[in-house]
This record gives structure tokens, sequence and C-alpha cells, in this order.
């Protein structure tokens, strides 16, 4: 017997080797019975796993376990084991994987019939080259509980920064971790995200090019997942992934991109592309990896709904631009004519059915969506949208514009002020500035707002929680309908990396508190905003209350960092 390997008659002692518990879909592979359990000699190196490990949408008896193999061979085995101690004196599951470079030597097994509640460790090697990976950690979940919190995060840009985000989320007490998008970035070297501190951190991105073909993809997922933060985050918490715009290219939607080409080929083939990469890399419990959304049921606690606004069922966006004519007059009747048209989705109509029967038939106390845009209302003074495109032309403001855009905004503050304590002198024309509001961005569900009306009818009083990423910066927003009426809350993260409102506006970071404070005064919807600082938001979840912390990094520049939790809420049913 080879003197790395037991006896199977002697591992059964404490293990049971089974592959009934594994569930073949597209994005796994199969597994085959084996005779053999095996022990890791101490000099097995872990060279061969670059990329680490990762969990996956765990249930209360299901998870997925993942690693990729570094080979030039047509094919190599893989075997795998999952024990109850990290010292894998407790094994119960093994079995042995072959995996080659149709799915670039990634490995993705569904674990099932799985005890419910209980802390899993796991781990891959191959016995020729003598290697071996580093032991992930995972959990199932509880059939009965009371607590659960969330780590929530989105917009991870290499070049932008360091992940400190990710290390802070790998040792909070979360117990998942959920990713809202934008896990890649498609933009080649020297595009966006590339600051001063690129070159000198060695985060260049690979390839060198804006990312279109299946090599491309896969290239640049490798790169990520090259990050020891994002590696130990995945090491030590399962996640439960859905895809935003940059996965495939910017402000993505079903039959294209603003940042695809016709000259960049097929639009269909680059999203095929990149769908095949993510579900590689971050695979999911679907039977059809073109399908993200799916729910998950954490005891009666909490309804977990993740959703695809950015894919499956997106109309293309409206654009300002559109609306101008030559002599650069807005028409403001076309605007709203397109705007409110009840047929423009964000979900496509199967989605939302299913969004709808997922929240009205379940019986958890939460019903939370995430999802990657934000859903609140984000209605801004019509007279600043002329102001942001400037800006957006100009790629970060200059001092003029953005001297003048302060003096807009102080004007404004003012007669908000004056109108919350019933000045009587306030003119018509003062009135009208303040009371003409447009939505701020388009690409969120401020761009679909019927069948955001559409949804908050069909939850039939139920209130939700949205978690929502996209957009870098931190925001606590009350989710209203067009009557007014609450209709729940929404935590939505700022970014791991990806830069803010400061880099876009080009405000210095320690002066940008007066710009929140009155974002916060004119936006009636809004609650809070950090427009600035990296960071992520944690969810905890009692039968009675959610409590959310948004915590910060004091920098993605340097490796030493410390953290910070700048806001709480509570809100309760």
């Amino acid at each position: 017997m080879n003197q790395d390997s037991l006896s199977r008659r002697r591992f059964l002692i404490n293990s049971v080797l089974t592959t009934g518990g594994l569930l073949l879909a597209p994005n796994f592979i199969s597994c085959s019975d084996d005779d053999t359990v095996y022990a890791i000699p101490r000099d097995y190196t872990s060279d061969k796993f670059p990329h680490g490990v990762a969990s996956f949408d765990p249930t209360h008896d299901q998870v997925i376990i993942w690693t990729r193999y570094n080979t030039t061979e047509s094919s190599v085995s893989i075997i795998w084991q999952v024990a109850y101690d990290p010292d894998f004196e407790t094994v119960f599951r093994s079995g042995e994987v072959t995996t080659d470079a149709s799915r670039d030597y990634t490995v993705a097994i569904e674990l099932q019939n799985l005890e419910s509640n209980k802390k899993l460790y796991y781990r891959f090697f191959n016995m020729t080259e003598r290697n071996a990976s580093v032991v992930g950690e995972t959990i199932t979940l509880p059939l009965d509980v009371n607590e659960i919190k969330l780590a929530v995060c989105s917009c991870s840009n290499y070049p932008a920064g360091l992940f400190n985000v990710y290390n802070a989320m790998a040792n909070s007490d979360a117990d998942i971790i959920v990713h809202l998008g934008d896990y890649i970035y498609e933009y080649g070297q020297d595009q966006y995200g590339t600051n001063d501190y690129t070159n000198t951190l060695g985060r260049t991105h690979h390839p060198a090019n804006e990312i279109i073909t299946l090599n491309d993809y896969r290239t640049r997922y490798k790169q990520y997942r090259s990050d020891k933060n994002l590696q130990l985050a995945h090491q030590k918490k399962p996640f439960i992934c859905v895809w935003d715009d940059h996965e495939i290219a910017n402000d993505a939607y079903k039959d294209g991109a603003e940042n695809h080409q016709a000259s960049e080929g097929s639009f269909e083939a680059r999203k095929e592309a990149a769908i095949k990469a993510y579900s590689e890399f971050l695979p999911m419990k679907t039977n059809d990896i073109n399908l993200i959304y799916r729910s998950f049921k954490i005891g009666n606690l909490v309804n977990l709904i993740m959703l695809d606004t950015r894919i499956i069922g997106r109309d293309q966006q409206l654009d300002y631009a559109n609306y101008y004519d030559t002599s650069g007059n807005f028409d403001a009747v076309s605007f709203q004519t397109d705007w409110l048209n009840p047929n423009r989705s964000i979900l496509g109509s199967t989605q939302r059915n299913w969004l709808i029967s997922e929240v009205t038939g379940s019986p958890a106390h939460w019903q939370v969506l995430g999802q990657q845009v934000l859903m609140g209302k984000m209605m801004i003074p019509a007279e600043l949208l002329g102001t942001l495109a400037a800006i957006q032309s100009e790629g970060s403001a200059s001092p003029a514009t953005l001297q003048y855009f302060q003096q807009q905004i102080t004007e404004l503050v003012t007669i908000k002020l004056r109108f919350a304590n019933g000045d009587p002198t306030l003119t018509p024309a003062e009135l009208t500035r303040i009371n003409t509001v447009l939505p701020y961005n388009l690409d969120a569900w401020d761009g679909y707002p019927m069948e955001r009306e559409m949804l908050y009818a069909g939850f039939a009083g139920k209130k939700v929680i949205s978690l929502a990423g996209d957009t870098h910066n931190a925001w606590y927003n009350k989710l209203t309908d067009n009557s007014n009426n609450e209709k729940g809350k929404e935590f939505a993260t700022s970014s791991v990396s990806s830069p803010g409102l400061e880099v876009y506006l080009g405000i210095d970071p320690t002066g940008i508190s007066g710009f929140e404070d009155a974002l916060q005064l004119l936006i009636d919807d809004m609650d809070y905003l950090n427009a600035s600082d990296r960071g992520y938001v944690t969810v905890k979840f009692t039968p009675s209350t959610v409590n959310a912390e948004w915590n910060f990094v004091s920098s993605v520049f340097t490796e030493n960092y410390t953290e910070t939790t700048e806001r709480t809420e509570s809100y309760s049913l």
C-alpha cells in the first residue's frame, strides 16, 4: 500500500466515504468512488493550488467547495476531504475528481445530505505531484435560528487598491459573505481604477487589454484570486454571489453594454465567455449558469432572495443625454413618457413573477433582497443633473465646475431649510428649484420606477430589506412607493476598493462631509451617505430586529489598516 494512504477499513472508523451527496450540474464536475482515503504528509507543498480554496451557497444540508489546480496536463485527478475538525481526524466525506482545461482546471463540488448547523473543514490534494491546498472553513445553516449575520460587499477593482476590506470581512464574526457583484473589472491597464499607487503596489491589470475572450476572463479571475486578502476571505467564509455589470462590461443590459463596441465582436459571444468563466470561479447552486436568481431559507428567520437586475431581463438604460436638443433644451415630455413606460423592465417578467411569489409565499420574518443596484429613490433637484453631466464629461470636476456645483448645493440647501422651517417668504422660483426633481442614477431602480411599483404592490403588504452595491458609496435609504408608503429599508455597501464620489467629484475626502450632509437634506428618502471610504456592511437579523453596521478601512494603499464602524442602524417591523 502507498505510504501516503490509509486503508478504507481504517478510515471508516470515523468517516463515511460517499459521493451520493453530490449534485452534478453544468458548473460542477463528477466524482468517483474511491477505496482509498489519504493522509497528507508534511512535506507536501501548495504551489499547484495558487488560487486557494472557497465555498459557496451554503444551506442547512448543502454547500459547494471549490479550488483550482495549476497544471498544463490534459487532465488531473484531485482528492478532496471534508471533516468536522481542522486536523481532519474526523473526516466524514471524501472523494476523487478529474478536472481539465475545458473548465480551466477548476474543481467545484456540491456536497449534499449534510448535517445542519455545522462548522466544516475541507481540503484538496494531488498525490502525484505531492501538492495540498490550504484548509478551508465553511458552514451549514441551522434549521432553527434566532440570529444570522451577513457581511455585504461589492466592487473590488484590482488596480484601485489593496483588498483590505476582504481581510476585514475574513476576520469578522459574520457567518456568510454576500457579494453583490463587480467581483472583477473588465478594463485594461491604465484604464478605470488606475491611480498613483497602482504600479507601486504591483496591481496593474492582467491581461493588459480589456477582457473580451474566454481566456481573457479566466486570466483576470486568476489574477484577482491570487490576492492574499481575497483568498483569506474565501478560505474563512462561505460566499453567496451575484454578478453585476463589470463581470461582463460596464453598464451591461440583456442585449449589450456601454463598454462594448461593435469592433470588439459579438456581445452575445462576449457575454457567453464571461458567464462561463464566472461559473468556473464562482459556482452557485443552479441548473443553468445563465440564471443566477435564487433564494436561501435561513430557518424561519430570513428568506435571502438573490436577484439578477443586470443581465437576464434588463432593458437598456435611459440616458439623459438623448433628451437634449441641439440648443441644449431638455425634452421633459419625451423623457417622462419613456421613464414611466410600464413595459420597461430591470428584471424581466419571469424573474419578477418569481420574486413576488418568493416574498408572498415565505413564512420568514425577514424578506431580504440581495441585488446589485440601489432600490431607494434618489431624486435630486433637476438643475444639478446638468452640472453632474459636465463633471462626467470632464472625467473629474474642474475647479470651476466644482465651485459652481458647490454654490448650487449651498443655495438649494438654504432653500430646503427655509422650506422645512415654514418660511413664508419663499418665492415660486425658489420652490421650483427644490421641488423639480429627477432621478440621479438611471442605471439603478430609479431608471425603472414602474416595475418597482409593481413589486411593492405585489408584495401584498410585506416589507423588504434591500441589500445593494454598485455605487462605491455607502447608503441607508427608506423604501417608499409613489404614495410615500414605507415598503422597507435599504442597506447599501461601499466598495472593496473602487473609487467613490470623492474621486468622481474631485472633492478632498477630508472635506466631503459637508457634501454628504447636503445630499441627505436634499434627497428625501436618504438617511445616510458615506461618499469617500471603502468598506462593507454587516447586517444581523433576529426575529424582532435587523441591525446594520457600516464598517470602513482606513486605507487601501497600505497593508496596515484600521477598521472603524461609522454608522449603525436598527429596524423593526
